[in-house]
């Protein structure tokens, strides 16, 4: 009994160890004026400073350039000489937060029942204590937009800031859009047989549908919104796009092929949305059209292979270049949640194939926060905006010299301790590794 209740006691002190080692702590406020000198900046609006300062306070940043005087009273200066600055870097289309581990159902709280369900909100289930959150911030990823999935219309996302204890202390800018996934009008093979694919097997006539479906819910819907229909009572999903129609919300719609891209340039004329297409894997065909009608693109996971056969083999590498060259806004993204801390990666391999290096860093922070909606606050190291800030000892855009040292949410300097750093040490520790 006796080796049983010291069993018990070692047990759970070991528990606690390892919770206490798990433990990582929101920061607090920014008290003071803090400087960080001798660094080269990447303001992330194109321009670089050689032996650069910046400075910051109350979670804005106050000074950035070259010859920086710096006060004597009440500042916390920080040599980072060698060193680069970046500004937080941006995910866009993530479910982060909204699930921890793919396979344990209990853990997925992306979606909801049913296709058009505009009135889910996404930022009420995301989990700040999500193990995933910290390996984001470890590559120097700050901000996050946090997106429904399942169905057709699947609610608003939100600008999450990764560095909260709770969802409201997390949000940066909420219901920013209401998101659309388009049926793929791709005719194609289904194992499960014909009926599988919509009615008489037809599964580009199945999928037209299903976008009529959305557009007459978008008609029904302003016409409430006008005032025709309300005397029947409050409709809560013709409420929740109330912004697609007076501009304060954008309409991002999921799809990659030509023609499906074809169709929501022809909602943004009907309705008069603010329309972004997330995915865009053929943009790069219709690049001018895009550019003409205003309609920015979020490039979804970079890392993969072209729609169709007969493109080039390296076609979404080189997709950034075109769309960049074209005068098109675009962001790019890694879809998911874990796979998101690879996001600078993605951005550096777009700089090795045609980007310079400041328009891959763009991509990924001034553009991402101009296509979100926040560029007045975040997305370039820029005087009255907030401090999201990164330190790196190397390129942030390479694997292989990027270490984050340092960084800023808000002027907050958050704590890098991450669940993969905890276990290299636990382990190195185990086997006596130097």
């Amino acid at each position: 009994m006796k080796k049983v209740f010291l069993s018990i006691i070692g047990l759970t002190a070991s528990l606690a160890t390892l919770r206490a080692q798990e433990t990582v702590y929101p920061a607090g406020p920014q008290k003071g004026q803090v400087f960080l000198k001798n660094a080269t900046i990447h303001t992330g609006a194109g321009q670089v400073i050689e032996r650069g300062t910046i400075g910051f306070s109350n979670g804005k940043i106050i000074v950035v350039g070259a010859n920086v005087a710096i006060p004597a009273d009440d500042v916390r200066v920080f040599d980072v000489q060698g060193q680069h600055i970046y500004p937080g870097l941006i995910v866009t289309d993530s479910n982060l937060g909204l699930t921890e581990v793919e396979s344990v159902r209990a853990t997925n709280d992306y979606s909801e029942v049913g296709e058009i369900n505009p009135s889910i909100r996404s930022i009420v289930s995301y989990n700040t204590d999500s193990k995933i959150i910290n390996t984001l911030r470890t590559n120097g990823i700050l901000l996050a937009q946090v997106v429904p999935e399942g169905g057709l219309l699947t609610g608003s996302s939100s600008v999450v800031q990764l560095d909260a204890w709770n969802w409201e202390d997390a949000a940066y800018k909420t219901d920013n859009g209401i998101h659309f996934y388009m049926p793929r009008l791709m005719p194609r093979a289904n194992p499960f047989g014909a009926d599988a694919r919509g009615p008489g097997g037809d599964a580009v006539k199945a999928a037209m549908e299903k976008i009529g479906q959305v557009k007459d819910f978008l008609r029904s819907a302003k016409a409430y919104l006008d005032g025709g229909s309300k005397k029947n009572g409050t409709n809560l999903k013709y409420e929740a796009v109330k912004g697609l129609f007076d501009g304060s919300q954008k309409f991002f719609i999921h799809c990659d092929l030509m023609k499906e891209m074809m169709i929501a340039a022809d909602m943004k004329l009907e309705f008069g949305l603010d329309v972004v297409i997330v995915g865009g894997t053929d943009s790069w065909m219709i690049a001018g059209m895009l550019k003409k009608n205003g309609i920015p693109v979020i490039l979804s996971q970079p890392h993969s292979l072209p729609v169709m056969q007969d493109d080039d083999v390296d076609q979404p590498y080189k997709t950034p270049a075109l769309l960049q060259k074209a005068g098109v806004l675009f962001s790019i993204s890694n879809e998911g949640f874990w796979q998101q801390r690879n996001l600078p990666f993605n951005a550096g391999t777009a700089g090795a194939y045609g980007l310079s290096r400041e328009e891959a860093l763009s991509a990924i922070t001034l553009n991402a926060a101009r296509i979100l909606g926040i560029a007045d606050k975040t997305g370039s190291l820029e005087v009255g905006k907030d401090a999201n800030i990164v330190v790196s000892t190397g390129d942030i855009l390479d694997m292989k010299s990027s270490v984050i040292t340092r960084a800023y949410i808000q002027g907050r300097e958050i704590d890098l301790t991450d669940k993969h750093k905890q276990l290299y040490e636990r382990y190195k520790h185990k086997y006596q590794l130097q």
